[in-house]
């Protein structure tokens, strides 16, 4: 009931803030280099996660494998190991698909 009125609460409070921004104002070329040189470092960090995230993921469905492998008969293993290669690449969809959805929505 307590995360029922706190949700709300923060819906009644988020709302009015959206309908407060104006959209449709035009954009200087000013603002948008601000925006470019405040983006750049963030879009590098960005790019060093998302490669080390696949490097990592790589190393999970490696492991992934051949605990699927090594499981033999074992069920609980074998289904261990198909959830953790499940859960990988949903983990690399999400984080490569990232800026296509935000890129989508601003548009």
């Amino acid at each position: 009931m307590n995360k029922l009125i706190v949700c709300l609460m923060l819906l009644l409070l988020a709302v009015p803030m959206a309908f407060a921004v104006d959209f449709d104002e035009e954009i200087s070329e000013e603002d948008k280099d601000t925006f470019d040189a405040i983006l750049e470092p963030v879009m590098k960090i960005y790019n060093f996660v998302k490669y080390s995230a696949s490097v990592l993921a790589v190393l999970f469905l490696l492991f992934a494998g051949v605990s699927f492998i090594i499981g033999g008969k074992d069920v609980k293993k074998r289904e261990d190991s198909k959830m953790m290669a499940m859960y990988v690449v949903v983990g690399l969809a999400v984080i490569w698909i990232a800026p296509y959805i935000v890129e989508f929505m601003v548009k």
